[in-house]
């Protein structure tokens, strides 16, 4: 018999109707908002499914310009977020898909728009009780939860990278829970996600980056 916790029976502290469709929701547009590396201009999403149909009226579309904005499930300022965000300069707009059947039913892609011509683009699912997983970033798939303080290192495939990262994890003490490589193909693009233990100094980003065939490092904290 698999553990049950107590937020699976009463589910989490949070604004709005339902757990998968507005915390679920905002939990992915949160980690999307902590991969984004300088100031967003404008975000699209790209609703499936039942988030496709009913957004509205579970007030889908506040929580995901709210998790872009970077309000918890509990902010009670996800009611203004429309509001927050023409006051920030934050352009968004929404996109219903009804067409592409073959999806989890509570999904949402999200394209940011970022200063420096920057552009990040995942794949999202809410997956019940507040949950979300990202699926996809910048075309790879991935599994990221946002549950552990993660780091993120997009880095080429190549060898030695991994014992690198794990090296500089272990010289400033960080204890690695979960590690997996995702990548497009042999020698392609790839992604390490690493989740740990305790908070994530700032600092290793720029040590992790020193290695020539690491592209870029972003930490995502625990949400």
């Amino acid at each position: 018999m698999n553990d049950i916790s107590i937020f699976d029976i009463i589910g989490p502290n949070m604004i709005g109707p339902s757990s998968s469709h507005t915390a679920g929701a905002l939990r992915i547009a949160h980690l999307a908002g902590k991969l984004a590396p300088s100031k967003i201009l404008s975000v699209t999403f790209t609703l499936y499914g039942s988030f496709a149909w009913t957004y509205k009226g579970h007030g889908t579309d506040r929580a995901l310009v709210g998790g872009i904005l970077g309000f918890l499930p509990d902010d009670e300022r996800i009611r203004d977020s429309f509001e927050i965000a023409a006051e920030q300069g934050l352009e968004y707009k929404f996109i219903e898909n009804t067409v592409e059947k073959d999806l989890h039913p509570n999904t949402v892609d999200i394209i940011l728009h970022c200063e420096q011509n920057t552009i990040i683009s995942l794949r999202g699912e809410s997956i019940g009780g507040g949950n979300a997983l990202i699926r996809r970033l910048n075309g790879i798939d991935i599994s990221l939860t946002g549950a552990y303080p993660t780091i993120i290192v997009h880095h080429k495939d190549q060898k030695g990278v991994l014992a690198y990262i794990t090296t500089v994890c272990s010289g400033i003490d960080l204890n690695i829970a979960f590690m997996k490589v995702y990548r497009k193909a042999k020698g392609d693009s790839a992604y390490a996600i690493i989740e740990v233990d305790s908070d994530i100094n700032p600092s290793i980003t720029s040590v992790l980056k020193c290695h020539e065939a690491i592209i870029d490092a972003t930490i995502v904290p625990a949400i």
